[in-house]
């Protein structure tokens, strides 16, 4: 705030108070030519008048009294424009002294969590249900309460991860992020294999996925074998598995992060894709990161259950 508009803020403050206490001052006593309560001609139901009757002095002193706690709350915190108070409190500080607290408390919750594998945290209830409910906080808006994920983020319930599914993987992922790129390669088909070249490697994809197929009389996937040997191989494998080392997705199930559809099949080889994972260590935590990487393995390797109490 302006030095200028400090003082606009004091100046208002300081008006307000003195109103309020000349107010006060003028309405505490009946004034010499005030009408009687019989000269009013304002008379209800007999015996009501109507006439300028001050409050009692005890209910004024009140107000008074509210207004020197008014003078020292200003002065004691920062109220009055640029003025810091002479308490020396702020909002800020405040902040932070109570986040240590809370900090303070969570690491006392989670101190038994601190450094246990994540299969293990995984067939822990309670370490499920705190992983749960750190997921709900801050990795169901791109992934889904249910974890299912959405269009551009992977659903974390089935078999099919990118960056590997181990417990280690998936801790690697939430706690130091994961950055995929599809580079657009349009361009480069079209000059290689012509216009068609797009929807001949879209053909011999989907045609990954169906091993009950066969190249044969199929000659758009015949050709897009081709250019997929030449320019896809090299990250998505000879056989279209895909490389966990740098996050190139399986093209041989159905499962894909995009819609599995020619269209979306078409934007992604055209344009490319550029998928953000961001990390969480500093988020986080490692305990935190741990006890959520555990909920979300467990999605997919459910602990096994309880054997029944009356079973032989």
């Amino acid at each position: 705030m302006s030095t200028g508009w400090s003082w606009y803020v004091i100046a208002l403050i300081a008006l307000n108070i003195a109103g309020c206490v000349w107010l006060l001052w003028w309405t505490a006593r009946r004034r010499p030519g005030d009408p009687a309560p019989e000269d009013t001609s304002h008379v209800w139901d007999g015996d009501i008048t109507e006439y300028n009757k001050p409050l009692p002095r005890w209910w004024i002193n009140l107000f008074y009294i509210t207004i020197v706690f008014s003078i020292a709350y200003l002065l004691w915190y920062p109220g009055l424009g640029n003025f810091a108070g002479f308490g020396g409190w702020t909002s800020v500080a405040e902040h932070d002294a109570e986040k240590a607290r809370q900090d303070q408390q969570l690491e006392a919750t989670f101190a038994a969590y601190t450094g246990q594998p994540i299969d293990v945290l995984a067939r822990d209830p309670q370490a499920r249900a705190l992983g749960r409910s750190i997921f709900a906080n801050t990795c169901a808006a791109c992934h889904g309460s249910a974890a299912t994920g959405a269009p551009g983020y992977p659903n974390l319930t089935d078999a099919h991860w990118n960056w590997g599914g181990e417990p280690d993987q998936i801790l690697a992922s939430v706690l130091d992020g994961r950055e995929g790129v599809m580079p657009p390669l349009g361009d480069v088909l079209t000059g290689i294999g012509g216009d068609d070249a797009v929807d001949q490697v879209i053909a011999y994809v989907r045609l990954l996925r169906q091993p009950e197929q066969s190249l044969r009389n199929n000659h758009a996937a015949s050709r897009g074998k081709k250019l997929y040997d030449s320019l896809c191989v090299a990250c998505h494998g000879p056989d279209g598995k895909g490389n966990i080392a740098f996050g190139a997705p399986d093209l041989t199930h159905g499962n894909t992060l995009y819609a599995n559809t020619v269209e979306s099949m078409r934007q992604t080889i055209r344009e490319g894709r550029h998928g953000v994972m961001p990390a969480h260590r500093d988020l986080l935590g490692e305990t935190r990161s741990r006890l959520v990487a555990a909920y979300v393995w467990s999605l997919s390797n459910p602990p096994p259950a309880t054997a029944s109490a009356n079973s032989p």
